[in-house]
């Protein structure tokens, strides 16, 4: 039950990240963006994957509880997109300024 509820808060919490992904890349801009939350959120899925990974009891059930670590990794990898967006955009604000 302790893992299910934790997939709950992982998919609430990162079913957000596709829309700002998407607004991030149209908006070609860093302009209301945070370099420093989007680092902080990233740093915090590997911490998350990671305690997943050294928790013994977690890695001796994970072919029962993969979706727990997979809904980390999916997150992650839409902040770390969003990250690259963030630089992308980062460039383009600067060419734009000069």
């Amino acid at each position: 039950m302790a893992e299910i509820l934790e997939v709950f808060m992982i998919v609430s919490f990162g079913a957000s990240w596709p829309m700002n992904v998407i607004k991030s890349y149209k908006a070609r801009t860093t302009k209301g963006k945070s370099l420093a939350f989007l680092c902080l959120i990233f740093i915090g899925y590997i911490a998350g994957i990671s305690s997943k990974l050294l928790n013994q009891s977690y890695m001796a059930s994970i072919s029962s509880k993969w979706y727990v670590l997979f809904f980390y990794v999916l997150n992650l990898i839409m902040v770390g997109t969003d990250l690259c967006l963030y630089a992308r955009n980062y460039r383009l604000d600067k060419e734009n300024n000069q």
